[in-house]
């Protein structure tokens, strides 16, 4: 479970939050538990799911490149990387930057506190010589404990965790880490390109029923964690995907009128039939939007690297 003040209190109270809103909603980050992390780890391995196989391609390719360009004239740097998961992709780095001896810490940023074991257990299993410092904490309040760091600071936030923020919600979180970078610190971001809807579509909808076990496990959470009584058979998984503005939005459908009692919280939520839980929105950019959001949060672009098929893109950012 995350780091939190008073036990699951930050939990109850975004549960309280988004249940009392019109309409409904939970924050994306609810989806990690233990068993939501084992979820999430077969999306990304499911054929529909591009976004893993793209960006590690992207890392692949161009570890040679992103070592010249983070290196600056052998300085050591912290390598910070918000919402690390598995680390699967970042592994490559990590083992490329340790064969070849530069000096730098890793320190993988995660609300949940079971991957971040897991990750630390199998990269020093891996990779022996890392210097690893996890950090289980949301990404904002990670900021502030990084702040103290006087290392050099390299950012990456991959996987296209910038999508789960809203346009304008990613330009903030984007100047907050800037606010946080001084003129030898880079950040590298992966953003899921506009394509087929098709292709969208099917990696949040797959015919193997994953990505509605991903949702639906939000709600045996809350029935673990919080005591609640909500009846899973009675909502549905809903993503959809809207190309006019790079949207994939996922909902919690209820198929009936009823009252889910919280016992953590200590009062009823009603629903009505067919009232939805947001609880995930996946934005798809464009090179216009990327540029814009440099231009918003006072960056400059370095480089682009796109992987073959041109589905997704890491930008390299500056101050």
């Amino acid at each position: 479970m995350i780091i939190t003040d008073n036990g699951i209190s930050k939990v109850a109270k975004a549960i309280e939050q988004g249940l009392s809103q019109i309409p409904k909603r939970l924050p994306s980050w609810l989806f990690y538990d233990k068993a939501g992390d084992k979820l999430f780890q077969r999306i990304m391995n499911m054929p529909e799911y591009y976004l893993t196989r793209c960006e590690y391609e992207i890392l692949e390719s161009n570890k040679d490149s992103l070592q010249t360009i983070f290196t600056n004239e052998s300085r050591p740097f912290n390598l910070i990387e918000l919402g690390a998961g598995d680390g699967f992709k970042t592994e490559v780095l990590l083992k490329h930057f340790s064969k070849n001896n530069l000096k730098f810490i890793y320190t993988p940023v995660d609300v949940s506190g079971n991957v971040l074991n897991a990750l630390k257990s199998r990269l020093l299993k891996n990779i022996p010589n890392l210097v690893i410092q996890p950090n289980n904490n949301r990404y904002e309040d990670a900021l502030e404990t990084l702040d103290q760091d006087e290392l050099r600071k390299i950012f990456i936030f991959l996987g296209a965790n910038i999508g789960n923020f809203a346009t304008g919600d990613a330009i903030g979180f984007v100047r907050k880490i800037s606010s946080f970078m001084t003129v030898d610190d880079q950040l590298l971001i992966g953003f899921d390109l506009k394509k087929d809807p098709r292709l969208i579509h099917a990696a949040y909808d797959d015919p193997h029923g994953i990505t509605r076990d991903f949702n639906m496990n939000l709600l045996v959470r809350l029935n673990c964690e919080l005591g609640a009584d909500f009846e899973i058979e009675k909502f549905l998984h809903y993503p959809y995907y809207n190309p006019e503005t790079g949207q994939n939005k996922s909902y919690l459908v209820s198929t009936a009128a009823q009252d889910v009692y919280i016992k953590s919280i200590g009062k009823p939520f009603h629903f009505d039939q067919w009232e939805v839980i947001h609880t995930e929105i996946s934005q798809k950019y464009d090179m216009e939007m990327i540029n814009k959001l440099a231009v918003e949060t006072g960056l400059e672009i370095v480089k682009y690297f796109y992987d073959s098929k041109g589905y997704f893109c890491d930008v390299l950012f500056r101050k």
